[in-house]
């Protein structure tokens, strides 16, 4: 499993914020679009059905490095998960063609980067205009994620590479 900006990719999936968490709440991207699992249920819509998608309340990176961060980000969550508190929580907030809708989501860090949250929210963007793949990070997963989250460069890199049509 890694981490590309918002994103937690696994060989699998690529979700928004963290991978299913113990009650299995979670949003998947697929081709067809986002897929919800969370306490008010299932819920998923098509990328053509949304106006928008855009994750709010993205905690910000600290001014400890980057690679302190990560580890500590990886404490806290294991920390979070003994103690019962939990990881920070985002939204994602969706505009649909029959009005607004949100789902809580999980970071899967203590804070993100500047640069990677907006390339991040500019992939959503484009995945919900039909200019992106959802596939793209997808099939890159399946041949990397399980190598472990690559540095901070990388990670803008492919971002950049999978909002490219």
């Amino acid at each position: 499993m890694t981490m590309v900006g918002l994103f937690w990719i696994t060989p699998d999936a690529v979700y928004v914020g963290s991978p299913p968490n113990a009650l299995g709440g979670c949003v998947r991207l697929t081709g067809d679009g986002p897929e919800a699992v969370d306490p008010d249920g299932d819920r998923a819509w098509t990328w053509a059905g949304l106006r928008s998608a855009v994750v709010d309340d993205v905690p910000v990176e600290g001014s400890s490095g980057r690679a302190s961060k990560l580890l500590g980000a990886v404490v806290s969550a294991a920390l979070g998960a003994f103690t019962g508190e939990g990881p920070p929580e985002m939204t994602l907030r969706l505009e649909t063609e029959n009005g607004p809708d949100q789902v809580t989501v999980y970071a899967a860090v203590a804070g993100y980067g500047a640069e990677e949250t907006a390339l991040s929210q500019e992939l959503l963007a484009r995945f919900v205009a039909g200019t992106a793949d959802p596939g793209r990070p997808a099939a890159w997963g399946r041949d990397h994620a399980a190598d472990g989250t690559p540095a901070a460069a990388e990670r803008e890199s492919l971002l950049r590479t999978w909002a490219r049509p």
